[in-house]
């Protein structure tokens, strides 16, 4: 996948302000990218752009995406026909399970939405129930609705949606959020554990550092709408070059440490000023 120049806007009161600025980027199929920054960094936003997602306040304003891809035409899937491909060929994973599915239709209707023609109703639910059983749920959860199922459940849920159709990326915008411990760290194990059957590429947002140790091949910073660092997890993890990256990796507790972390000074710059330079050396 290449990541040529994207500049993305968001639309407000006050103007415009530019959430995504200038990422240019080549990624290898058939791994585990992780995106780590803090809020308001760009993460969700580079993640939308990237499916397509984009409409008012969100815009596009420069660059364009090659997937890496094709088509059943054979014509290279590009930012321009990405749509076409959602489900198929690329798919989300949200940080909010309960209000990203239907709440007044049952499970089994939204897999549906997505039938193949060349195939029954009944075979597609023949077949989910299969899927869904295999990602450890009980295939009558399909049956339910989607407050009738624990928020593990409904991430799974989530998971099963985005991966059914195996597709070539899947993007998860923070797929543990508000889940306990234990539940987190089943869905991190049925993610790898996907991608290493599917062969595929899975770019995956997280504010926790430690879960991109565990789980990521490669890991892209980002900060103040840049992204300051890139590269394979296992060097970054040992030689950060950047000192914001080097900064979110000893803010990770270990055992027996008991030394007081100190926050970074400062704070972020404003995406609605002009910057020049590294946007972190005011800090």
């Amino acid at each position: 996948m290449r990541l040529n120049n994207i500049v993305a806007t968001y639309t407000t009161v006050r103007g415009q302000v530019t959430a995504v600025d200038g990422v240019n980027l080549e990624i290898p199929n058939g791994i585990i990218l992780g995106i780590a920054g803090e809020s308001g960094c760009g993460k969700t936003t580079l993640l939308k752009v990237l499916y397509g997602d984009v409409g008012y306040p969100l815009a596009l304003k420069e660059g364009n995406v090659q997937y890496g891809f094709w088509d059943k035409n054979g014509q290279e899937v590009t930012s321009e026909n990405i749509k076409e491909q959602w489900f198929k060929g690329i798919s989300y994973i949200p940080q909010s399970s309960m209000s990203s599915l239907n709440p007044v239709i049952r499970i089994r209707k939204q897999f549906v939405d997505f039938l193949d023609s060349n195939k029954s109703k009944a075979e597609v639910l023949e077949e989910v129930r299969a899927y869904v059983k295999k990602l450890d749920l009980p295939p009558e959860a399909i049956d339910a609705y989607p407050h009738q199922l624990s928020g593990g459940m409904r991430q799974r849920i989530m998971v099963a949606l985005a991966t059914f159709f195996q597709p070539d990326i899947i993007l998860a915008d923070e797929p543990t959020t508000a889940l306990d411990v234990v539940v987190q760290k089943g869905i991190l194990l049925l993610l790898m554990d996907l991608q290493e059957q599917m062969k595929n590429t899975i770019m995956f947002v997280s504010h926790d550092m430690g879960v991109h140790y565990q789980i990521t091949h490669k890991m892209m910073i980002m900060y103040a709408a840049k992204v300051v660092e890139f590269g394979a997890s296992e060097t970054i993890f040992a030689k950060p070059l950047h000192p914001y990256t080097k900064m979110l990796i000893e803010s990770l507790p270990t055992v027996g440490d008991a030394h007081l972390r100190q926050g970074v000074g400062g704070r972020p710059p404003s995406l609605w000023e002009e910057m020049r330079g590294c946007r972190f050396a005011p800090r």
